[in-house]
């Protein structure tokens, strides 16, 4: 079957992830009727403007998936947890872009570039990483080729998109609100968002980490197959719209040279150097958004750490962070005819 024979369906078409998976497919063109597009109740009936066509958004039910060949999640945990199970039990290979799934030993956790042959063990269902996760592993993947890495201590600048589009919109009105000289109403984050940082995304646990700081420690042991790599993580929310960025100090097992670092760096699919301080030349929000590149750059010595390299990245979260990842998922999955659960596939 070719690729744009698929029914694809997207469980969320309204928010900020499903919204992008929609517009990579018409970057595609991909066809509108080989498109289905799903949400809650109160947005049924509602169209959605593909192209020259619009397509209407039918409610996601239990009963939705039949013909379905791609469902594609990002509707949320519970959503995920209460359909996904369902739409394989229809036919439908489910890549979910929520949490739900991402530690469950039976179902794979995937970056194309860093681990794509886990695809081949699916049963019905592939989960994709946090969108901080993503850029993070496959740049240790590319840097583990020069040496093993000890640990890696990161810090996140996440933008607003990473909450949605309420985030997003949270973001925009209190800026306008504070330029006016109004009151910043807090509706999404616990303090102002706009001119202000918070060390503070998802929930705190008993350690002083926060849920979001923990997922990159267990997501990138799991997607990188090793499960004595040590993380620390530091996540902040910062006042920007699209893209998260990254500062990385990693401590490898033996000596690595800048040089080296950038060779194997430019040489990895998804990966773009943009290291030229004498022209002011880094990775920045600005220029991730709208790119399906990791941009990193600022890559040097790390004065603290024997063997050790700093360096900092930026990503479209809302791309190669959800939308981008899943729709490689499905490629991946599609070019080695595996999108049917391991279970079901004839022996080749």
């Amino acid at each position: 079957m070719n690729i744009r024979d698929l029914n694809i369906g997207i469980v969320g078409a309204t928010g900020a992830a499903g919204g992008t998976a929609l517009k990579l497919l018409l970057e595609r063109d991909h066809p509108a009727d080989k498109i289905t597009l799903m949400a809650s109740a109160r947005s049924a009936g509602r169209k959605i403007q593909y192209g020259d066509d619009n397509i209407v958004i039918s409610e996601a039910s239990s009963d939705s998936f039949h013909g379905i060949d791609v469902a594609i999640f990002a509707a949320g945990g519970l959503v995920s947890r209460r359909l996904a199970p369902r739409a394989v039990e229809q036919g439908a290979f489910v890549i979910d872009k929520g949490s739900i799934f991402r530690m469950d030993p039976s179902i794979p956790l995937v970056v194309p570039e860093v681990n794509g042959d886990d695809i081949e063990w699916h049963p019905g269902i592939v989960s994709t990483p946090n969108c901080t996760s993503t850029p993070f592993v496959m740049v240790l993947d590319a840097l583990r080729k020069l040496s093993a890495i000890k640990a890696v201590t990161v810090a996140t600048y996440q933008s607003v998109t990473g909450s949605g589009s309420a985030g997003q919109q949270e973001l925009i009105r209190q800026s306008g609100n504070v330029l006016g000289g109004s009151k910043a109403d807090l509706d999404v984050y616990p303090h102002q968002i706009a001119f202000n940082i918070l060390p503070h995304v998802d929930d705190f646990l008993s350690d002083g980490y926060t849920k979001e700081e923990q997922k990159m420690l267990n997501e990138s042991r799991k997607i990188l197959h090793d499960e004595s790599l040590a993380v620390s993580a530091t996540c902040v929310r910062v006042p920007v719209e699209i893209s998260h960025s990254e500062s990385l100090q990693i401590e490898f097992e033996s000596d690595v040279t800048v040089h080296d670092a950038k060779r194997v760096l430019s040489g990895y699919d998804g990966v773009l150097v943009v290291d030229d301080p004498s022209r002011n030349e880094y990775p920045m929000p600005l220029t991730a958004a709208g790119g399906d590149d990791v941009l990193v750059g600022r890559i040097r010595m790390d004065t603290a750490h024997e063997n050790g390299l700093a360096l900092w990245l930026s990503c479209d979260n809302l791309r190669k962070g959800a939308a981008l990842n899943a729709l490689q998922i499905m490629d991946e999955a599609h070019r080695r005819d595996v999108l049917n659960p391991r279970s079901q596939r004839k022996i080749k």
